[in-house]
């Protein structure tokens, strides 16, 4: 199996988990926070879309998804277009909701559509390729997109853990 394959695998992954943990929820459990500081399954779902939409395009050389098929209008958040929900206070994590999954499983699987089509069209040199070089060691487009694939399948089982918090209740 090549390293590409790897990675398109992991990313089924986390759209396997997302898909379950949005799918039958109601906006009320969607947007629902376990105490005042904890992140809603919504923000959680928008917030790992976000980065994965933000840095695939930032790697592939693309629009964001976010701009590009205008989400931003769609969700109406109170933030600038760039925001990715990194550093969000526990405030702003209140302010991310939905009125259905529609609106949270429409945009993971449009950017889902554009990660993928991205990695079936690397070969496997590419993944060495500098995408930023303000770290040391400078982080290649393979570091990258294992980097978004952690992050990603931590939100998604963190939006899990939610759902069976609110289950249980």
């Amino acid at each position: 199996m090549k390293a590409t394959e790897v990675l398109a695998d992991g990313y089924g992954r986390i759209r396997e988990v997302v898909h379950d943990v949005v799918e039958g929820l109601s906006a009320e459990e969607l947007n629902a926070r376990t105490d005042a500081g904890a992140n809603s399954i919504a923000w959680l779902v928008w917030h790992l879309t976000r980065v994965q939409d933000d840095h695939v395009a930032d790697a592939s050389g693309w629009e964001q998804i976010w701009t590009a098929q205008d989400w931003f209008t769609r969700f109406a958040l109170p933030f600038p277009a760039a925001a990715t929900g990194y550093g969000h206070t526990a405030r702003q994590v209140g302010t991310v909701l939905v009125d259905s999954g529609d609106l949270l499983l429409g945009y993971f699987d449009a950017v889902h559509e554009q990660s993928t089509g991205f990695l079936r069209g690397l070969a496997a040199a590419d993944l060495d390729r500098v995408v930023d070089a303000g770290w040391d060691p400078p982080v290649t487009l393979g570091v990258r997109l294992v980097s978004i694939l952690a992050d990603d399948l931590q939100h998604a089982g963190q939006a899990a853990y939610v759902r069976g918090v609110l289950e249980r209740r």
